[in-house]
């Protein structure tokens, strides 16, 4: 197997950059650029979750370029040589700051940033990155492609996680729900529809901020690896079929499958995918047959469709119902039909909560719009919230893109011949989205307790900034726990 090429890490950019180090102007020693959410194409959400860049910084900055390091550096730098001709012929871009990094022995570049976990208002840096040798001044910007790629991802996902969740808290407070099942009201199946494994990693890690239910198992290691510590109960699930399983045993004997399932599962959570076939089927027929069975277990047998529209299978659809007329299974919808199969108990707001041996999932087609609705019209015919659990997949976590939240990073500021000097990208032709901060930057809270830029700071006002070091000179001056990331999120909800 051939091993990682030590220059792999010099790869990881956009070939535009190789010779941005020339085009600065003579006597550039410094660049310092942010981290920006620009602006929301998600009604509603106008704070943005940061977080992934001390993964970014773990992975990139010190383990890739581990190998770089440690190779031989003649070696390094013919191989380097060759790769910058193969992409852009006979040219001048020459090889000595690579060279001169390799002696270096690390990444001589200082970010800093507001905790990971914090909600932060569109237009206002969630970090900050710059150089912290003069000759490397190329540098903080050439990462800025990797450093992208790593970061949006999670942090919308994160943020999306955060919207999903407040929503719901919001439903169970409503209907008298137990506040804790909130936490495992959104279950990540997204998985299959991500851009690899480690795309789907950090996008669950950014879930598991706000709830802790998720089959994405890859999540587990990518948290013990970049945000080590005393983690409690990362992520949870339970055991669960899907429709092969269910389709091997036929369907002249699905009553068989049923009855198979609860003899291998007598007790505990399972949850058994119900829409093989026919959903109204199995709800009127099978489970009354297995209901002593069911209720004599120690745990919850989950009925789960994922198929339909799911604000009509959970909740009804008798819109056009006349008063007089017989309701049809499909009218009732899924929760109403298990609560007259196995009923429950009335809450201290009056609203209907399933006996605990019976639940329900939706594991398809999940959108924040389908979730409210199916919880507002659960509402309104008085069942409490936590009476379903939600799965979410791809169209809630990679049905989006870096523009989701126009996330980009930019200079601000630079010094040429010993003199700072305030930049900035205002294009005359753009609506205002893409013009940039100016300045060396720092952030205070407001008058409302808000996050607030300022812009052309001072060294007073930096000194003081929520964007403080996290990670310098190839070290982290700060490290989060995963669990401390959940409480900074956690307790901006609060």
């Amino acid at each position: 197997m051939t091993k990682p090429s030590p220059i792999a890490p010099l790869l990881e950019s956009d070939a535009y950059k190789i010779d941005h180090r020339r085009q600065y102007p003579p006597g550039t020693t410094r660049v310092y650029s942010n981290f920006t959410n620009r602006g929301s194409r998600v009604p509603g959400i106008d704070h943005v979750v940061h977080f992934g860049l001390q993964a970014f910084l773990q992975r990139y900055c010190i383990e890739a370029f581990e190998p770089f390091f440690a190779a031989d550096e003649d070696a390094v730098v013919a191989e380097y040589e060759a790769a910058i001709a193969s992409i852009l012929g006979p040219n001048e871009v020459g090889s000595d700051h690579i060279r001169a990094l390799h002696r270096l022995g690390y990444l001589p570049l200082r970010f800093s940033a507001v905790p990971e976990g914090t909600p932060v208002p569109l237009r206002v840096p969630s970090f900050t990155v710059e150089n912290t040798h003069p000759e490397f001044f190329w540098l903080t910007n050439f990462v800025e492609t990797v450093l992208s790629a790593s970061v949006w991802q999670p942090s919308t996902t994160a943020t999306t996680a955060h919207y999903y969740r407040g929503m719901l808290d919001n439903a169970a407070e409503v209907t008298g729900a137990d506040p804790t099942t909130v936490d495992f009201q959104l279950h990540d199946f997204s998985y299959r529809g991500m851009a690899g494994s480690e795309a789907a990693a950090a996008s669950a890690a950014g879930h598991l901020l706000s709830f802790k239910g998720s089959d994405t198992l890859a999540a587990l290691d990518w948290v013990n690896r970049y945000y080590a510590g005393d983690n409690g109960l990362v992520l949870a699930s339970v055991p669960a079929t899907e429709h092969s399983v269910m389709c091997a045993g036929g369907q002249d004997d699905e009553l068989g499958t049923y009855s198979r399932l609860l003899d291998l599962y007598p007790s505990g959570i399972v949850s058994i995918v119900s829409d093989t076939w026919d959903l109204w089927h199995v709800v009127t027929s099978i489970l009354p047959q297995l209901h002593d069975r069911i209720m004599a277990r120690d745990g919850k047998v989950v009925i789960r469709p994922d198929s339909g529209d799911p604000v009509k299978i959970l909740t009804g659809d008798d819109e056009w119902l006349l008063p007089d007329d017989p309701r049809t299974p499909a009218q009732k919808g899924l929760i109403e039909l298990l609560w007259e199969e196995f009923g429950g108990t009335i809450n201290v707001e009056g609203f209907k909560v399933l006996d605990p041996h019976i639940g329900a999932i939706y594991g398809d087609s999940i959108t924040p719009d389908r979730a409210a609705r199916i919880t507002a019209r659960l509402a309104d015919k008085g069942f409490a919230s936590s009476n379903v659990v939600f799965g979410v997949g791809s169209y809630s976590y990679q049905y989006v893109t870096r523009d989701t939240f126009g996330s980009a990073m930019k200079a601000t500021w630079v010094e040429i011949d010993g003199e700072g000097r305030a930049i900035q990208k205002n294009p005359v032709t753009d609506t205002g989205l893409k013009k940039s901060a100016t300045g060396r930057l720092a952030i205070a809270r407001d008058i409302l307790g808000d996050l607030a830029l300022i812009e052309q700071a001072t060294p007073a006002e930096e000194a003081t900034s929520l964007l403080q070091p996290v990670w310098e000179d190839g070290a982290f001056l700060r490290y989060q726990s995963f669990a401390d990331v959940r409480a900074v999120l956690a307790a901006a909800r609060d």
